[in-house]
């Protein structure tokens, strides 16, 4: 096999979980992050025991001049590439009016622009195969809005509203694009949010990435058009179709509380 995938957010929980799956299928790989020596690691460790090309590089998907960078790098390597994993986001936990604003614009860039802007340069490429996919990870906190978290969910939204219409517009296309939107999951998510307070929570609800990584895969690979991966995340999601929004914000709202 000589497709390649695009994984942002490549050296940690579910980035890192779907570049072992996709390398165990004989997917060669394309790792994006910012931490250079968990990605190198990963790069070795995955050609040694794999048997196929991890090139990786190490930038901030945050900053306005990245997507081309990656663009320019990943069409430097091959034409053949067929899977884009937009995984790179964070969260941020508080009111918002405590958290400051350039932390918050800095969420965003990361979690929406870096997606659009990624995706754009790498159509043309996606286009020309017989067949590729696009996964974009967004949350279950897409389907509500979330007191404390309200911009990580805001983007979040925006990120399956993005998919589901990009999906419609290249249905006539080679180009199949799905979302993954996971509920809690064993990724460090909370750490980085600032949410270790609810750490221990988290732990009784929490996915494994590997688990998360295999239904994202699967449902990638069906063309679905959203994964939510587990029974509880479906309920509750399915739950927010059914309750009034104030109502789901408060139990939110309740979740997060500080």
């Amino acid at each position: 096999m000589n497709e390649y995938a695009l994984i942002t957010g490549a050296s940690k929980g579910i980035g890192k979980a779907i570049a072992l799956s996709l390398a165990s299928s004989g997917y060669h790989l394309l790792l994006v992050a910012r931490n250079e020596t968990e990605l190198q690691l990963l790069s070795q460790s995955i050609e040694q025991e794999y048997k196929v090309k991890a090139h990786y590089l190490s930038a901030d998907l945050s900053l306005s001049t990245s997507a081309n960078q990656v663009k320019e790098w990943c069409t430097g390597i091959t034409s053949d590439l067929s899977i884009l994993i937009n995984n790179a986001g964070y969260g941020l936990w508080a009111d918002f009016e405590v958290l400051s604003l350039p932390e918050q614009l800095n969420m965003l860039k990361l979690n929406i622009d870096a997606v659009i802007e990624l995706t754009h340069h790498l159509l043309p490429v996606l286009r020309k195969q017989k067949q590729s996919h696009i996964l974009n990870i967004s949350s279950t906190a897409a389907y509500q809005a979330v007191p404390t978290l309200a911009l990580y969910a805001a983007s979040k939204s925006f990120i399956l509203s993005y998919s589901r219409a990009l999906r419609y517009e290249l249905k006539d296309s080679p180009v199949a694009v799905s979302c993954l939107c996971p509920g809690p999951t064993a990724t460090g998510f909370s750490s980085r949010a600032g949410m270790d307070a609810l750490a221990e929570l988290a732990e009784k609800f929490n996915m494994t990435s590997a688990t998360v990584a295999e239904a994202g895969l699967k449902g990638m690979f069906k063309k679905k058009a959203e994964i939510i991966p587990g029974f509880l995340n479906k309920v509750s999601v399915f739950g927010t179709w059914l309750l009034p929004k104030a109502l789901i914000e408060s139990i939110t709202a309740g979740l997060y509380k500080q």
